[in-house]
């Protein structure tokens, strides 16, 4: 097949550079989702991260009016298959239960994309119902870390993170719930912002303040195409219940300045849990990186409740996720989640969630408040924290603790070993707050190894700000010279 780029062009071209050369007539919308469905077939069968491919929107990029006018004007987009609905496409969250489920709409977010021109072209792999830490279900598919298939890419943003890792394509779009963007982009050498609440609408799903744990977002590999991607598709849908944020200036503009020198408190030990010591160490080297570049780095922990944030985030996902599958139960007409269809841990969710009461829920609702008071107290004296994006080496595949195919008979344990690794990240979520995953660091298995940055409410433009002057640092590229094993250049 004649490729309108040679692979290394590709991978050196990211989604930015794709909307210029589409803006220039040098290349057509339908040229670049044809090589996007060559990288697919190139690397796909090694790592299982899309999931399916839209062969009409490959051939003719405006199909379901997506506009070829907008600022991305047809580069092609892999959405995440669960979050914002793609009207009559399978949307089945990674679980048999949802087989042939097909959104009777787009949602808001899906219209955002295609005012932007994103052309969606498939739909990438995530756990079932994006619960665990890992798409990996042998019966569903089992997808894999590029920079080496031995081990997880993590999750739930796991089939967008590996296919941008892989070259597929620079940009997908990805969801965040408790790191679920920031995580796999961190073992995956990407960029991953999660984005404060009310930057990008969930419309029209509900909009009760606990469901904003999660938000949505994307994975890229320049810190240029996450700010033109928050750019293009941030905004409210009619109803919103909360005001949204504005920016004053353009992502897209704010990062090609460098910012004031900022105080940033770098941490590690967060009530129970801590860093592995190798992690610490790469810590420390990106905090060095950080005061040569004129910040003012120094070690100091939020002064925050942790044991109880950890209780509450964990009492939100509990009852959330089980009135989920008991709306899901009633389409069904079943009155429990059927094991063949379930995995074993989303079952124990829902039978430990469905019948909590509205004095568990406000107890949780009343930390989510003072946690978010605390950590706000605290940003009036620090602009940034930085910690490791995940506190232990990234998993082998297969190692079914982390998974919800676990048979941990107490959901609760399970849980609480999911925030030993990820102990960093679910604070953002809780209060809604913005944090970034920036590939600065590398874990001993050679493993890519992102630096989390955090900062105050509707201030996720100065995350990108840093995120860029570190791109900098690195001479345009935090991975110039090093490529995952399965790639498609390879």
């Amino acid at each position: 097949m004649t490729h309108v780029m040679s692979w290394d062009e590709w991978t050196a071209c990211d989604a930015v550079g794709m909307s210029e050369l589409l803006k220039k007539g040098e290349v057509l919308p339908a040229e670049l989702a044809a090589q996007a469905a060559e990288a697919t077939a190139r690397v796909n069968p090694q790592i299982s991260a899309v999931v399916e491919l839209f062969d009409d929107a490959i051939r003719e990029p405006s199909t379901d009016g997506t506009n070829m006018a907008g600022p991305f004007g047809g580069v092609p987009f892999l959405v995440k298959d669960l979050g914002p609905g793609v009207k009559g496409r399978l949307q089945e969250q990674g679980s048999k239960f949802l087989q042939g489920n097909r959104p009777g709409e787009d949602s808001f977010l899906t219209q955002q994309f295609r005012k932007a021109g994103l052309n969606i072209i498939g739909r990438s792999a995530t756990p079932e119902f994006g619960v665990c830490s890992s798409a990996e279900n042998p019966e569903v598919y089992i997808t894999r870390n590029p920079w080496n298939t031995a081990y997880t890419p993590f999750g739930s943003s796991a089939g967008a993170s590996a296919s941008v890792a892989a070259g597929i394509l620079p940009l997908a779009h990805a969801t965040d719930g408790g790191g679920s963007i920031r995580i796999p982009a961190g073992a995956n050498g990407l960029i991953g912002l999660k984005s404060s609440r009310g930057v990008f609408s969930i419309a029209p799903a509900l909009s009760d303040i606990t469901g904003y744990v999660s938000t949505q977002g994307c994975v890229s590999r320049t810190v240029r195409d996450t700010a033109f991607f928050v750019d293009c598709c941030r905004g409210a849908a009619p109803g919103e219940f909360m005001p949204y944020w504005n920016s004053d200036e353009p992502y897209a503009e704010l990062i090609k300045r460098d910012p004031a020198p900022l105080r940033i408190a770098l941490s590690h030990q967060w009530g129970p849990y801590q860093s592995d010591s190798h992690f610490v160490s790469e810590l420390e080297r990106t905090g060095r990186l950080l005061e040569e570049l004129g910040h003012q780095v120094e070690w100091v922990t939020p002064d925050i409740d942790f044991e109880a944030a950890f209780a509450a985030q964990t009492a939100c996902y509990i009852s959330n996720f089980a009135q989920f599958i008991a709306r899901l139960l009633e389409k069904k007409g079943l009155t429990r989640p059927p094991p063949e269809w379930v995995e074993p841990i989303n079952i124990k969710i829902w039978q430990k969630g469905i019948d909590m009461s509205y004095s568990e829920r406000w107890k949780m609702q009343e930390v989510f408040n003072t946690t978010s008071r605390r950590l706000g107290n605290f940003y009036q004296q620090w602009d940034l924290i930085l910690t490791p994006t995940f506190s232990r080496p990234t998993p082998l595949i297969g190692e079914t603790r982390y998974l919800t195919l676990s048979d941990n008979p107490d959901v609760l344990s399970w849980f609480y070993q999911l925030w030993d690794i990820f102990s960093y990240t679910p604070l953002a979520s809780l209060t809604g707050t913005p944090g970034i995953s920036i590939p600065l660091a590398t874990q001993q298995s050679g493993l890519p190894l992102g630096m989390h940055l955090q900062t105050r409410q509707a201030n996720d433009g100065l995350l990108l700000q840093v995120a860029a002057q570190l791109e900098r640092a690195f001479g345009g590229s935090f991975y110039k010279n090093t490529r995952p094993s399965v790639h498609v250049t390879r």
